[in-house]
Protein backbone atom coordinates (compact mmCIF):
# COMPACT_ATOMS: atom_id res chain seq x y z
CA UNK A 1 0.00 0.00 0.00
CA UNK A 2 1.24 3.54 -0.90
CA UNK A 3 1.83 5.76 1.73
CA UNK A 4 0.31 9.16 1.56
CA UNK A 5 1.47 12.37 2.00
CA UNK A 6 0.60 14.95 4.79
CA UNK A 7 -1.63 16.96 2.45
CA UNK A 8 -3.60 14.07 1.26
CA UNK A 9 -4.07 12.79 5.03
CA UNK A 10 -4.92 16.21 5.61
CA UNK A 11 -7.47 16.53 2.99
CA UNK A 12 -9.19 12.98 4.16
CA UNK A 13 -9.29 13.77 8.07
CA UNK A 14 -10.97 17.59 7.14
CA UNK A 15 -13.13 15.59 4.35
CA UNK A 16 -14.38 13.12 7.34
CA UNK A 17 -15.11 15.35 9.87
CA UNK A 18 -17.66 17.30 7.47
CA UNK A 19 -19.00 13.24 6.40
CA UNK A 20 -19.57 12.81 10.40
CA UNK A 21 -20.80 15.99 11.08
CA UNK A 22 -23.30 15.48 8.11
CA UNK A 23 -23.88 12.07 8.39
CA UNK A 24 -23.80 11.77 11.94
CA UNK A 25 -23.89 14.68 13.85
CA UNK A 26 -21.81 16.93 15.36
CA UNK A 27 -21.93 15.10 19.09
CA UNK A 28 -20.57 12.22 17.52
CA UNK A 29 -17.40 14.12 16.02
CA UNK A 30 -14.32 12.33 18.12
CA UNK A 31 -11.19 11.32 16.49
CA UNK A 32 -11.81 7.71 17.65
CA UNK A 33 -14.76 7.96 15.19
CA UNK A 34 -12.65 9.78 12.64
CA UNK A 35 -9.55 7.56 12.70
CA UNK A 36 -12.57 4.62 12.16
CA UNK A 37 -13.99 6.48 9.43
CA UNK A 38 -10.60 7.50 7.67
CA UNK A 39 -9.09 3.93 8.50
CA UNK A 40 -6.02 5.24 10.61
CA UNK A 41 -4.87 5.73 14.54
CA UNK A 42 -6.09 8.56 16.29
CA UNK A 43 -2.20 9.15 17.24
CA UNK A 44 -1.61 9.31 13.15
CA UNK A 45 -4.49 12.19 13.06
CA UNK A 46 -2.40 14.29 15.34
CA UNK A 47 0.81 13.67 13.44
CA UNK A 48 -1.33 15.90 10.33
CA UNK A 49 -2.95 18.26 13.27
CA UNK A 50 -1.73 19.54 16.33
CA UNK A 51 -5.62 19.70 17.63
CA UNK A 52 -9.13 18.74 16.61
CA UNK A 53 -9.46 22.76 16.76
CA UNK A 54 -6.57 23.06 14.04
CA UNK A 55 -8.26 20.54 11.69
CA UNK A 56 -11.65 23.30 12.25
CA UNK A 57 -9.37 26.15 11.61
CA UNK A 58 -7.79 24.90 8.72
CA UNK A 59 -11.16 23.78 7.05
CA UNK A 60 -12.44 27.23 7.70
CA UNK A 61 -9.16 28.37 5.97
CA UNK A 62 -10.07 26.54 2.98
CA UNK A 63 -13.72 28.05 2.74
CA UNK A 64 -11.83 31.38 3.09
CA UNK A 65 -9.50 30.49 0.24
CA UNK A 66 -11.54 28.01 -1.83
CA UNK A 67 -15.01 29.49 -1.34
CA UNK A 68 -14.72 33.45 -1.08
CA UNK A 69 -12.00 33.34 -3.37
CA UNK A 70 -14.11 31.68 -6.53
CA UNK A 71 -17.24 34.25 -5.31
CA UNK A 72 -14.79 37.25 -5.25
CA UNK A 73 -13.74 36.22 -8.69
CA UNK A 74 -17.47 35.83 -10.05
CA UNK A 75 -18.07 39.15 -8.56
CA UNK A 76 -15.09 40.89 -9.80
CA UNK A 77 -15.34 39.57 -13.03
CA UNK A 78 -16.57 41.59 -16.39
CA UNK A 79 -20.06 39.41 -16.37
CA UNK A 80 -22.51 41.29 -16.78
CA UNK A 81 -24.64 41.32 -13.47
CA UNK A 82 -26.95 38.75 -14.40
CA UNK A 83 -24.63 36.17 -15.24
CA UNK A 84 -22.74 37.07 -12.25
CA UNK A 85 -25.51 36.77 -9.99
CA UNK A 86 -26.37 33.60 -11.49
CA UNK A 87 -23.06 31.99 -11.57
CA UNK A 88 -22.15 33.31 -7.58
CA UNK A 89 -25.65 31.95 -6.57
CA UNK A 90 -24.53 27.88 -8.25
CA UNK A 91 -21.92 28.58 -7.11
CA UNK A 92 -22.60 28.64 -3.73
CA UNK A 93 -25.20 25.89 -3.90
CA UNK A 94 -22.72 23.69 -5.32
CA UNK A 95 -19.83 24.71 -2.73
CA UNK A 96 -22.37 23.92 -0.01
CA UNK A 97 -23.92 20.31 -1.52
CA UNK A 98 -19.82 18.91 -2.50
CA UNK A 99 -19.15 20.15 1.17
CA UNK A 100 -22.13 19.21 3.17
CA UNK A 101 -21.55 19.69 7.18
CA UNK A 102 -19.70 23.15 6.52
CA UNK A 103 -22.34 25.25 7.64
CA UNK A 104 -23.18 23.08 10.39
CA UNK A 105 -19.76 23.42 11.65
CA UNK A 106 -19.20 26.69 10.90
CA UNK A 107 -22.04 27.95 13.00
CA UNK A 108 -22.10 24.65 15.90
CA UNK A 109 -18.61 25.13 16.48
CA UNK A 110 -18.14 29.02 16.22
CA UNK A 111 -21.55 29.26 18.95
CA UNK A 112 -21.32 26.31 20.90
CA UNK A 113 -17.41 26.38 21.98
CA UNK A 114 -18.51 30.15 22.33
CA UNK A 115 -14.80 30.78 20.58
CA UNK A 116 -13.79 34.35 19.56
CA UNK A 117 -11.50 33.64 17.11
CA UNK A 118 -13.88 31.33 15.18
CA UNK A 119 -16.82 33.86 15.59
CA UNK A 120 -14.23 36.17 14.28
CA UNK A 121 -13.11 34.07 11.08
CA UNK A 122 -17.20 33.38 10.88
CA UNK A 123 -18.16 37.00 10.77
CA UNK A 124 -15.07 37.59 7.87
CA UNK A 125 -16.61 34.96 6.02
CA UNK A 126 -20.57 36.06 5.99
CA UNK A 127 -18.96 39.96 5.49
CA UNK A 128 -17.30 38.66 2.73
CA UNK A 129 -19.92 36.79 0.71
CA UNK A 130 -22.24 40.10 1.86
CA UNK A 131 -20.35 42.35 0.47
CA UNK A 132 -19.05 40.05 -2.72
CA UNK A 133 -22.93 39.41 -3.41
CA UNK A 134 -24.21 43.08 -2.99
CA UNK A 135 -21.02 44.30 -5.56
CA UNK A 136 -22.99 42.71 -8.13
CA UNK A 137 -26.51 43.99 -6.66
CA UNK A 138 -24.99 47.39 -7.23
CA UNK A 139 -23.21 46.95 -9.95
CA UNK A 140 -26.87 45.73 -11.80
CA UNK A 141 -28.56 48.96 -10.39
CA UNK A 142 -25.62 51.60 -11.74
CA UNK A 143 -26.38 49.92 -15.38
CA UNK A 144 -29.91 50.63 -14.92
CA UNK A 145 -30.54 46.96 -15.67
CA UNK A 146 -32.20 46.95 -11.70
CA UNK A 147 -34.33 48.87 -9.56
CA UNK A 148 -32.00 51.33 -7.79
CA UNK A 149 -35.14 51.54 -4.95
CA UNK A 150 -34.12 47.90 -3.97
CA UNK A 151 -32.44 48.15 -0.43
CA UNK A 152 -28.90 46.29 -1.43
CA UNK A 153 -28.33 45.16 2.42
CA UNK A 154 -31.51 43.54 2.05
CA UNK A 155 -31.19 41.36 -1.00
CA UNK A 156 -27.69 40.42 0.31
CA UNK A 157 -29.41 38.97 3.53
CA UNK A 158 -31.64 36.75 1.38
CA UNK A 159 -28.64 35.99 -0.34
CA UNK A 160 -27.28 34.80 3.01
CA UNK A 161 -30.39 32.81 3.59
CA UNK A 162 -29.47 30.37 0.81
CA UNK A 163 -27.32 28.07 2.69
CA UNK A 164 -29.84 27.73 5.81
CA UNK A 165 -32.49 26.78 3.02
CA UNK A 166 -30.09 24.18 1.02
CA UNK A 167 -28.99 22.72 4.79
CA UNK A 168 -32.73 21.98 5.33
CA UNK A 169 -33.32 20.59 1.53
CA UNK A 170 -30.49 18.41 2.17
CA UNK A 171 -30.99 17.19 5.23
CA UNK A 172 -34.52 16.62 4.65
CA UNK A 173 -33.73 14.85 1.14
CA UNK A 174 -30.93 12.61 3.09
CA UNK A 175 -28.17 14.21 1.31
CA UNK A 176 -29.70 14.78 -2.32
CA UNK A 177 -30.59 18.03 -3.87
CA UNK A 178 -31.71 19.21 -7.61
CA UNK A 179 -28.85 21.94 -7.73
CA UNK A 180 -29.92 23.48 -10.70
CA UNK A 181 -33.43 23.33 -9.69
CA UNK A 182 -32.64 25.15 -6.17
CA UNK A 183 -29.95 27.74 -8.16
CA UNK A 184 -32.98 28.33 -10.57
CA UNK A 185 -35.57 29.11 -8.16
CA UNK A 186 -33.09 31.04 -5.93
CA UNK A 187 -31.99 33.12 -8.76
CA UNK A 188 -35.29 33.68 -10.41
CA UNK A 189 -36.90 34.86 -6.88
CA UNK A 190 -33.50 37.44 -6.79
CA UNK A 191 -34.14 38.71 -9.98
CA UNK A 192 -37.95 39.17 -9.63
CA UNK A 193 -36.99 41.72 -6.40
CA UNK A 194 -34.61 43.29 -8.77
CA UNK A 195 -36.52 43.74 -11.94
CA UNK A 196 -37.04 47.76 -12.47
Amino acid sequence: MERQNSETRQGQIKQAVLDIIYTDGLKNLSTRNLAKRIGMSEGAIFRHFATKQDIILSIINDVQTDFIGQLRKIATSSLEPEERLQKFICTTVQYLTDNKGITMLLFSEASHNNDEQLKSTLRQIFNNQKSLVSKIFLDGIAEGTWDEEIPVENLAMLYMGIPVSLNIELILNRGESQNDNFCKKMLSLMLKLLKR
